[in-house]
């Protein structure tokens, strides 16, 4: 805008301010900073909200501004069909004119949320709602609505949403979140599928997704996760049972305490990989993508057993004799 422009708009909103009672000082009030409660606020505009009752609103929330002064500099401006919905920020020293400004160009302040590598769904579902910015759709939907709402036809949720950090507009929906979460996962799922290695005892990509998660599950060890994948891949190949105790956590649900007995490991459930062989109906987790693309690209040796040695990362072990002496050393010697 030329100064010339802004000249002979900044007059003709001094004539509509004076118009409407205010003194001449008001000249001053498109460009003074707003007085504010606090040093930031946080505000949401309606979809067809006009002038006035957007002045309204950040008077409501601790944005002291003259409603008049605002609407007649939105209508001289030509701004005022132009303002967009959404979340936005005032912040102390802030202008009239910048906070029209703002709203008329959809400059929206934005958060984040992040949804964590090993999480359930249920767990992520549960910081969806614990998410003051998130706006709750999902409180009565069911996860069979959910499902069709995105077209899956897996029998379960689990698994489905990467665990990445999402930005967001404040008031984007607990749906909206989901529903970019699940096609990121579906995305870098069917990129990681097309480049796996050859000859694996994976069949469908959703197999992948499935052992990804308890490879998630069972260590957070970077340096180990491609071997600790090996050993499921080489059990996988010869028909072994997995034996992993997350997926056994897993199916035991609730009655989960802290704690796996051994009547729990011959305890059947769908997803009970020591009474069951093959991989489990569902993921029991969402795994991210270092997860994934260890069980595409697995390290190639003989291990089929591995333990926790207590500091994150694991002891592996050809044979059974081996893995008993570990065991004996990292998990019996420990509890002695």
């Amino acid at each position: 805008m030329t100064k010339f422009k802004s000249f002979v708009l900044y007059t003709l909103l001094l004539l509509a301010l004076i118009a409407t009672g205010l003194s001449g000082a008001a000249w001053y009030w498109v460009e003074r900073p707003v007085a504010m409660d606090t040093e930031r606020v946080d505000f949401v505009v309606e979809s067809g909200s006009r002038p006035r009752t957007i002045a309204q609103l950040m008077n409501k929330s601790g944005i002291k501004i003259n409603e008049d002064a605002f609407v007649a500099l939105a209508r001289l401006t030509g701004r005022d069909t132009l303002i967009k919905a959404g979340a936005y920020e005032a912040v102390r020293g802030d202008t009239p004119r910048a906070l029209l400004e703002r709203m008329a160009n959809g400059d929206m302040s934005q958060t984040q949320i992040t949804l964590v590598e090993g999480w359930s769904y249920q767990r992520i579902r549960q910081a969806l709602e614990q998410n003051p910015q998130v706006k709750q759709t999902l409180a009565s939907v069911s996860d069979e609505e959910i499902a069709q709402k995105l077209a899956i036809t897996e029998s379960s949720l689990e698994g489905l949403f990467y665990p990445d950090t999402y930005v967001f507009v404040p008031g984007s929906s607990d749906f909206d979140i989901l529903r970019r979460a699940y096609h990121a996962q579906q995305q870098l799922l069917a990129s990681a599928w097309e480049e796996r290695d050859p000859d694996l005892p994976l069949t469908k990509p959703y197999d992948a997704l499935i052992l990804a998660s308890i490879v998630e599950k069972e260590t957070g060890h970077s340096a180990d996760r491609q071997r600790v994948a090996g050993v499921f891949i080489n059990r996988l190949r010869l028909g072994m049972p997995l034996q992993t105790d997350p997926t056994v956590i897993y199916g035991m649900g609730d009655t989960y305490q802290g704690r796996i007995r051994k009547k729990d490991l011959t305890t059947d459930t769908p997803w009970n990989t020591y009474t069951r062989g093959g991989l489990p109906p569902t993921p029991i987790a969402s795994a991210g993508k270092a997860a994934l693309l260890s069980v595409l690209h697995p390290e190639a040796h003989k291990f089929l057993y591995f333990v926790s040695r207590g500091d994150g990362s694991s002891e592996f072990s050809q044979n059974l004799a081996d893995h008993n002496r570990a065991v004996s050393k990292y998990i019996l010697g420990r509890r002695n």
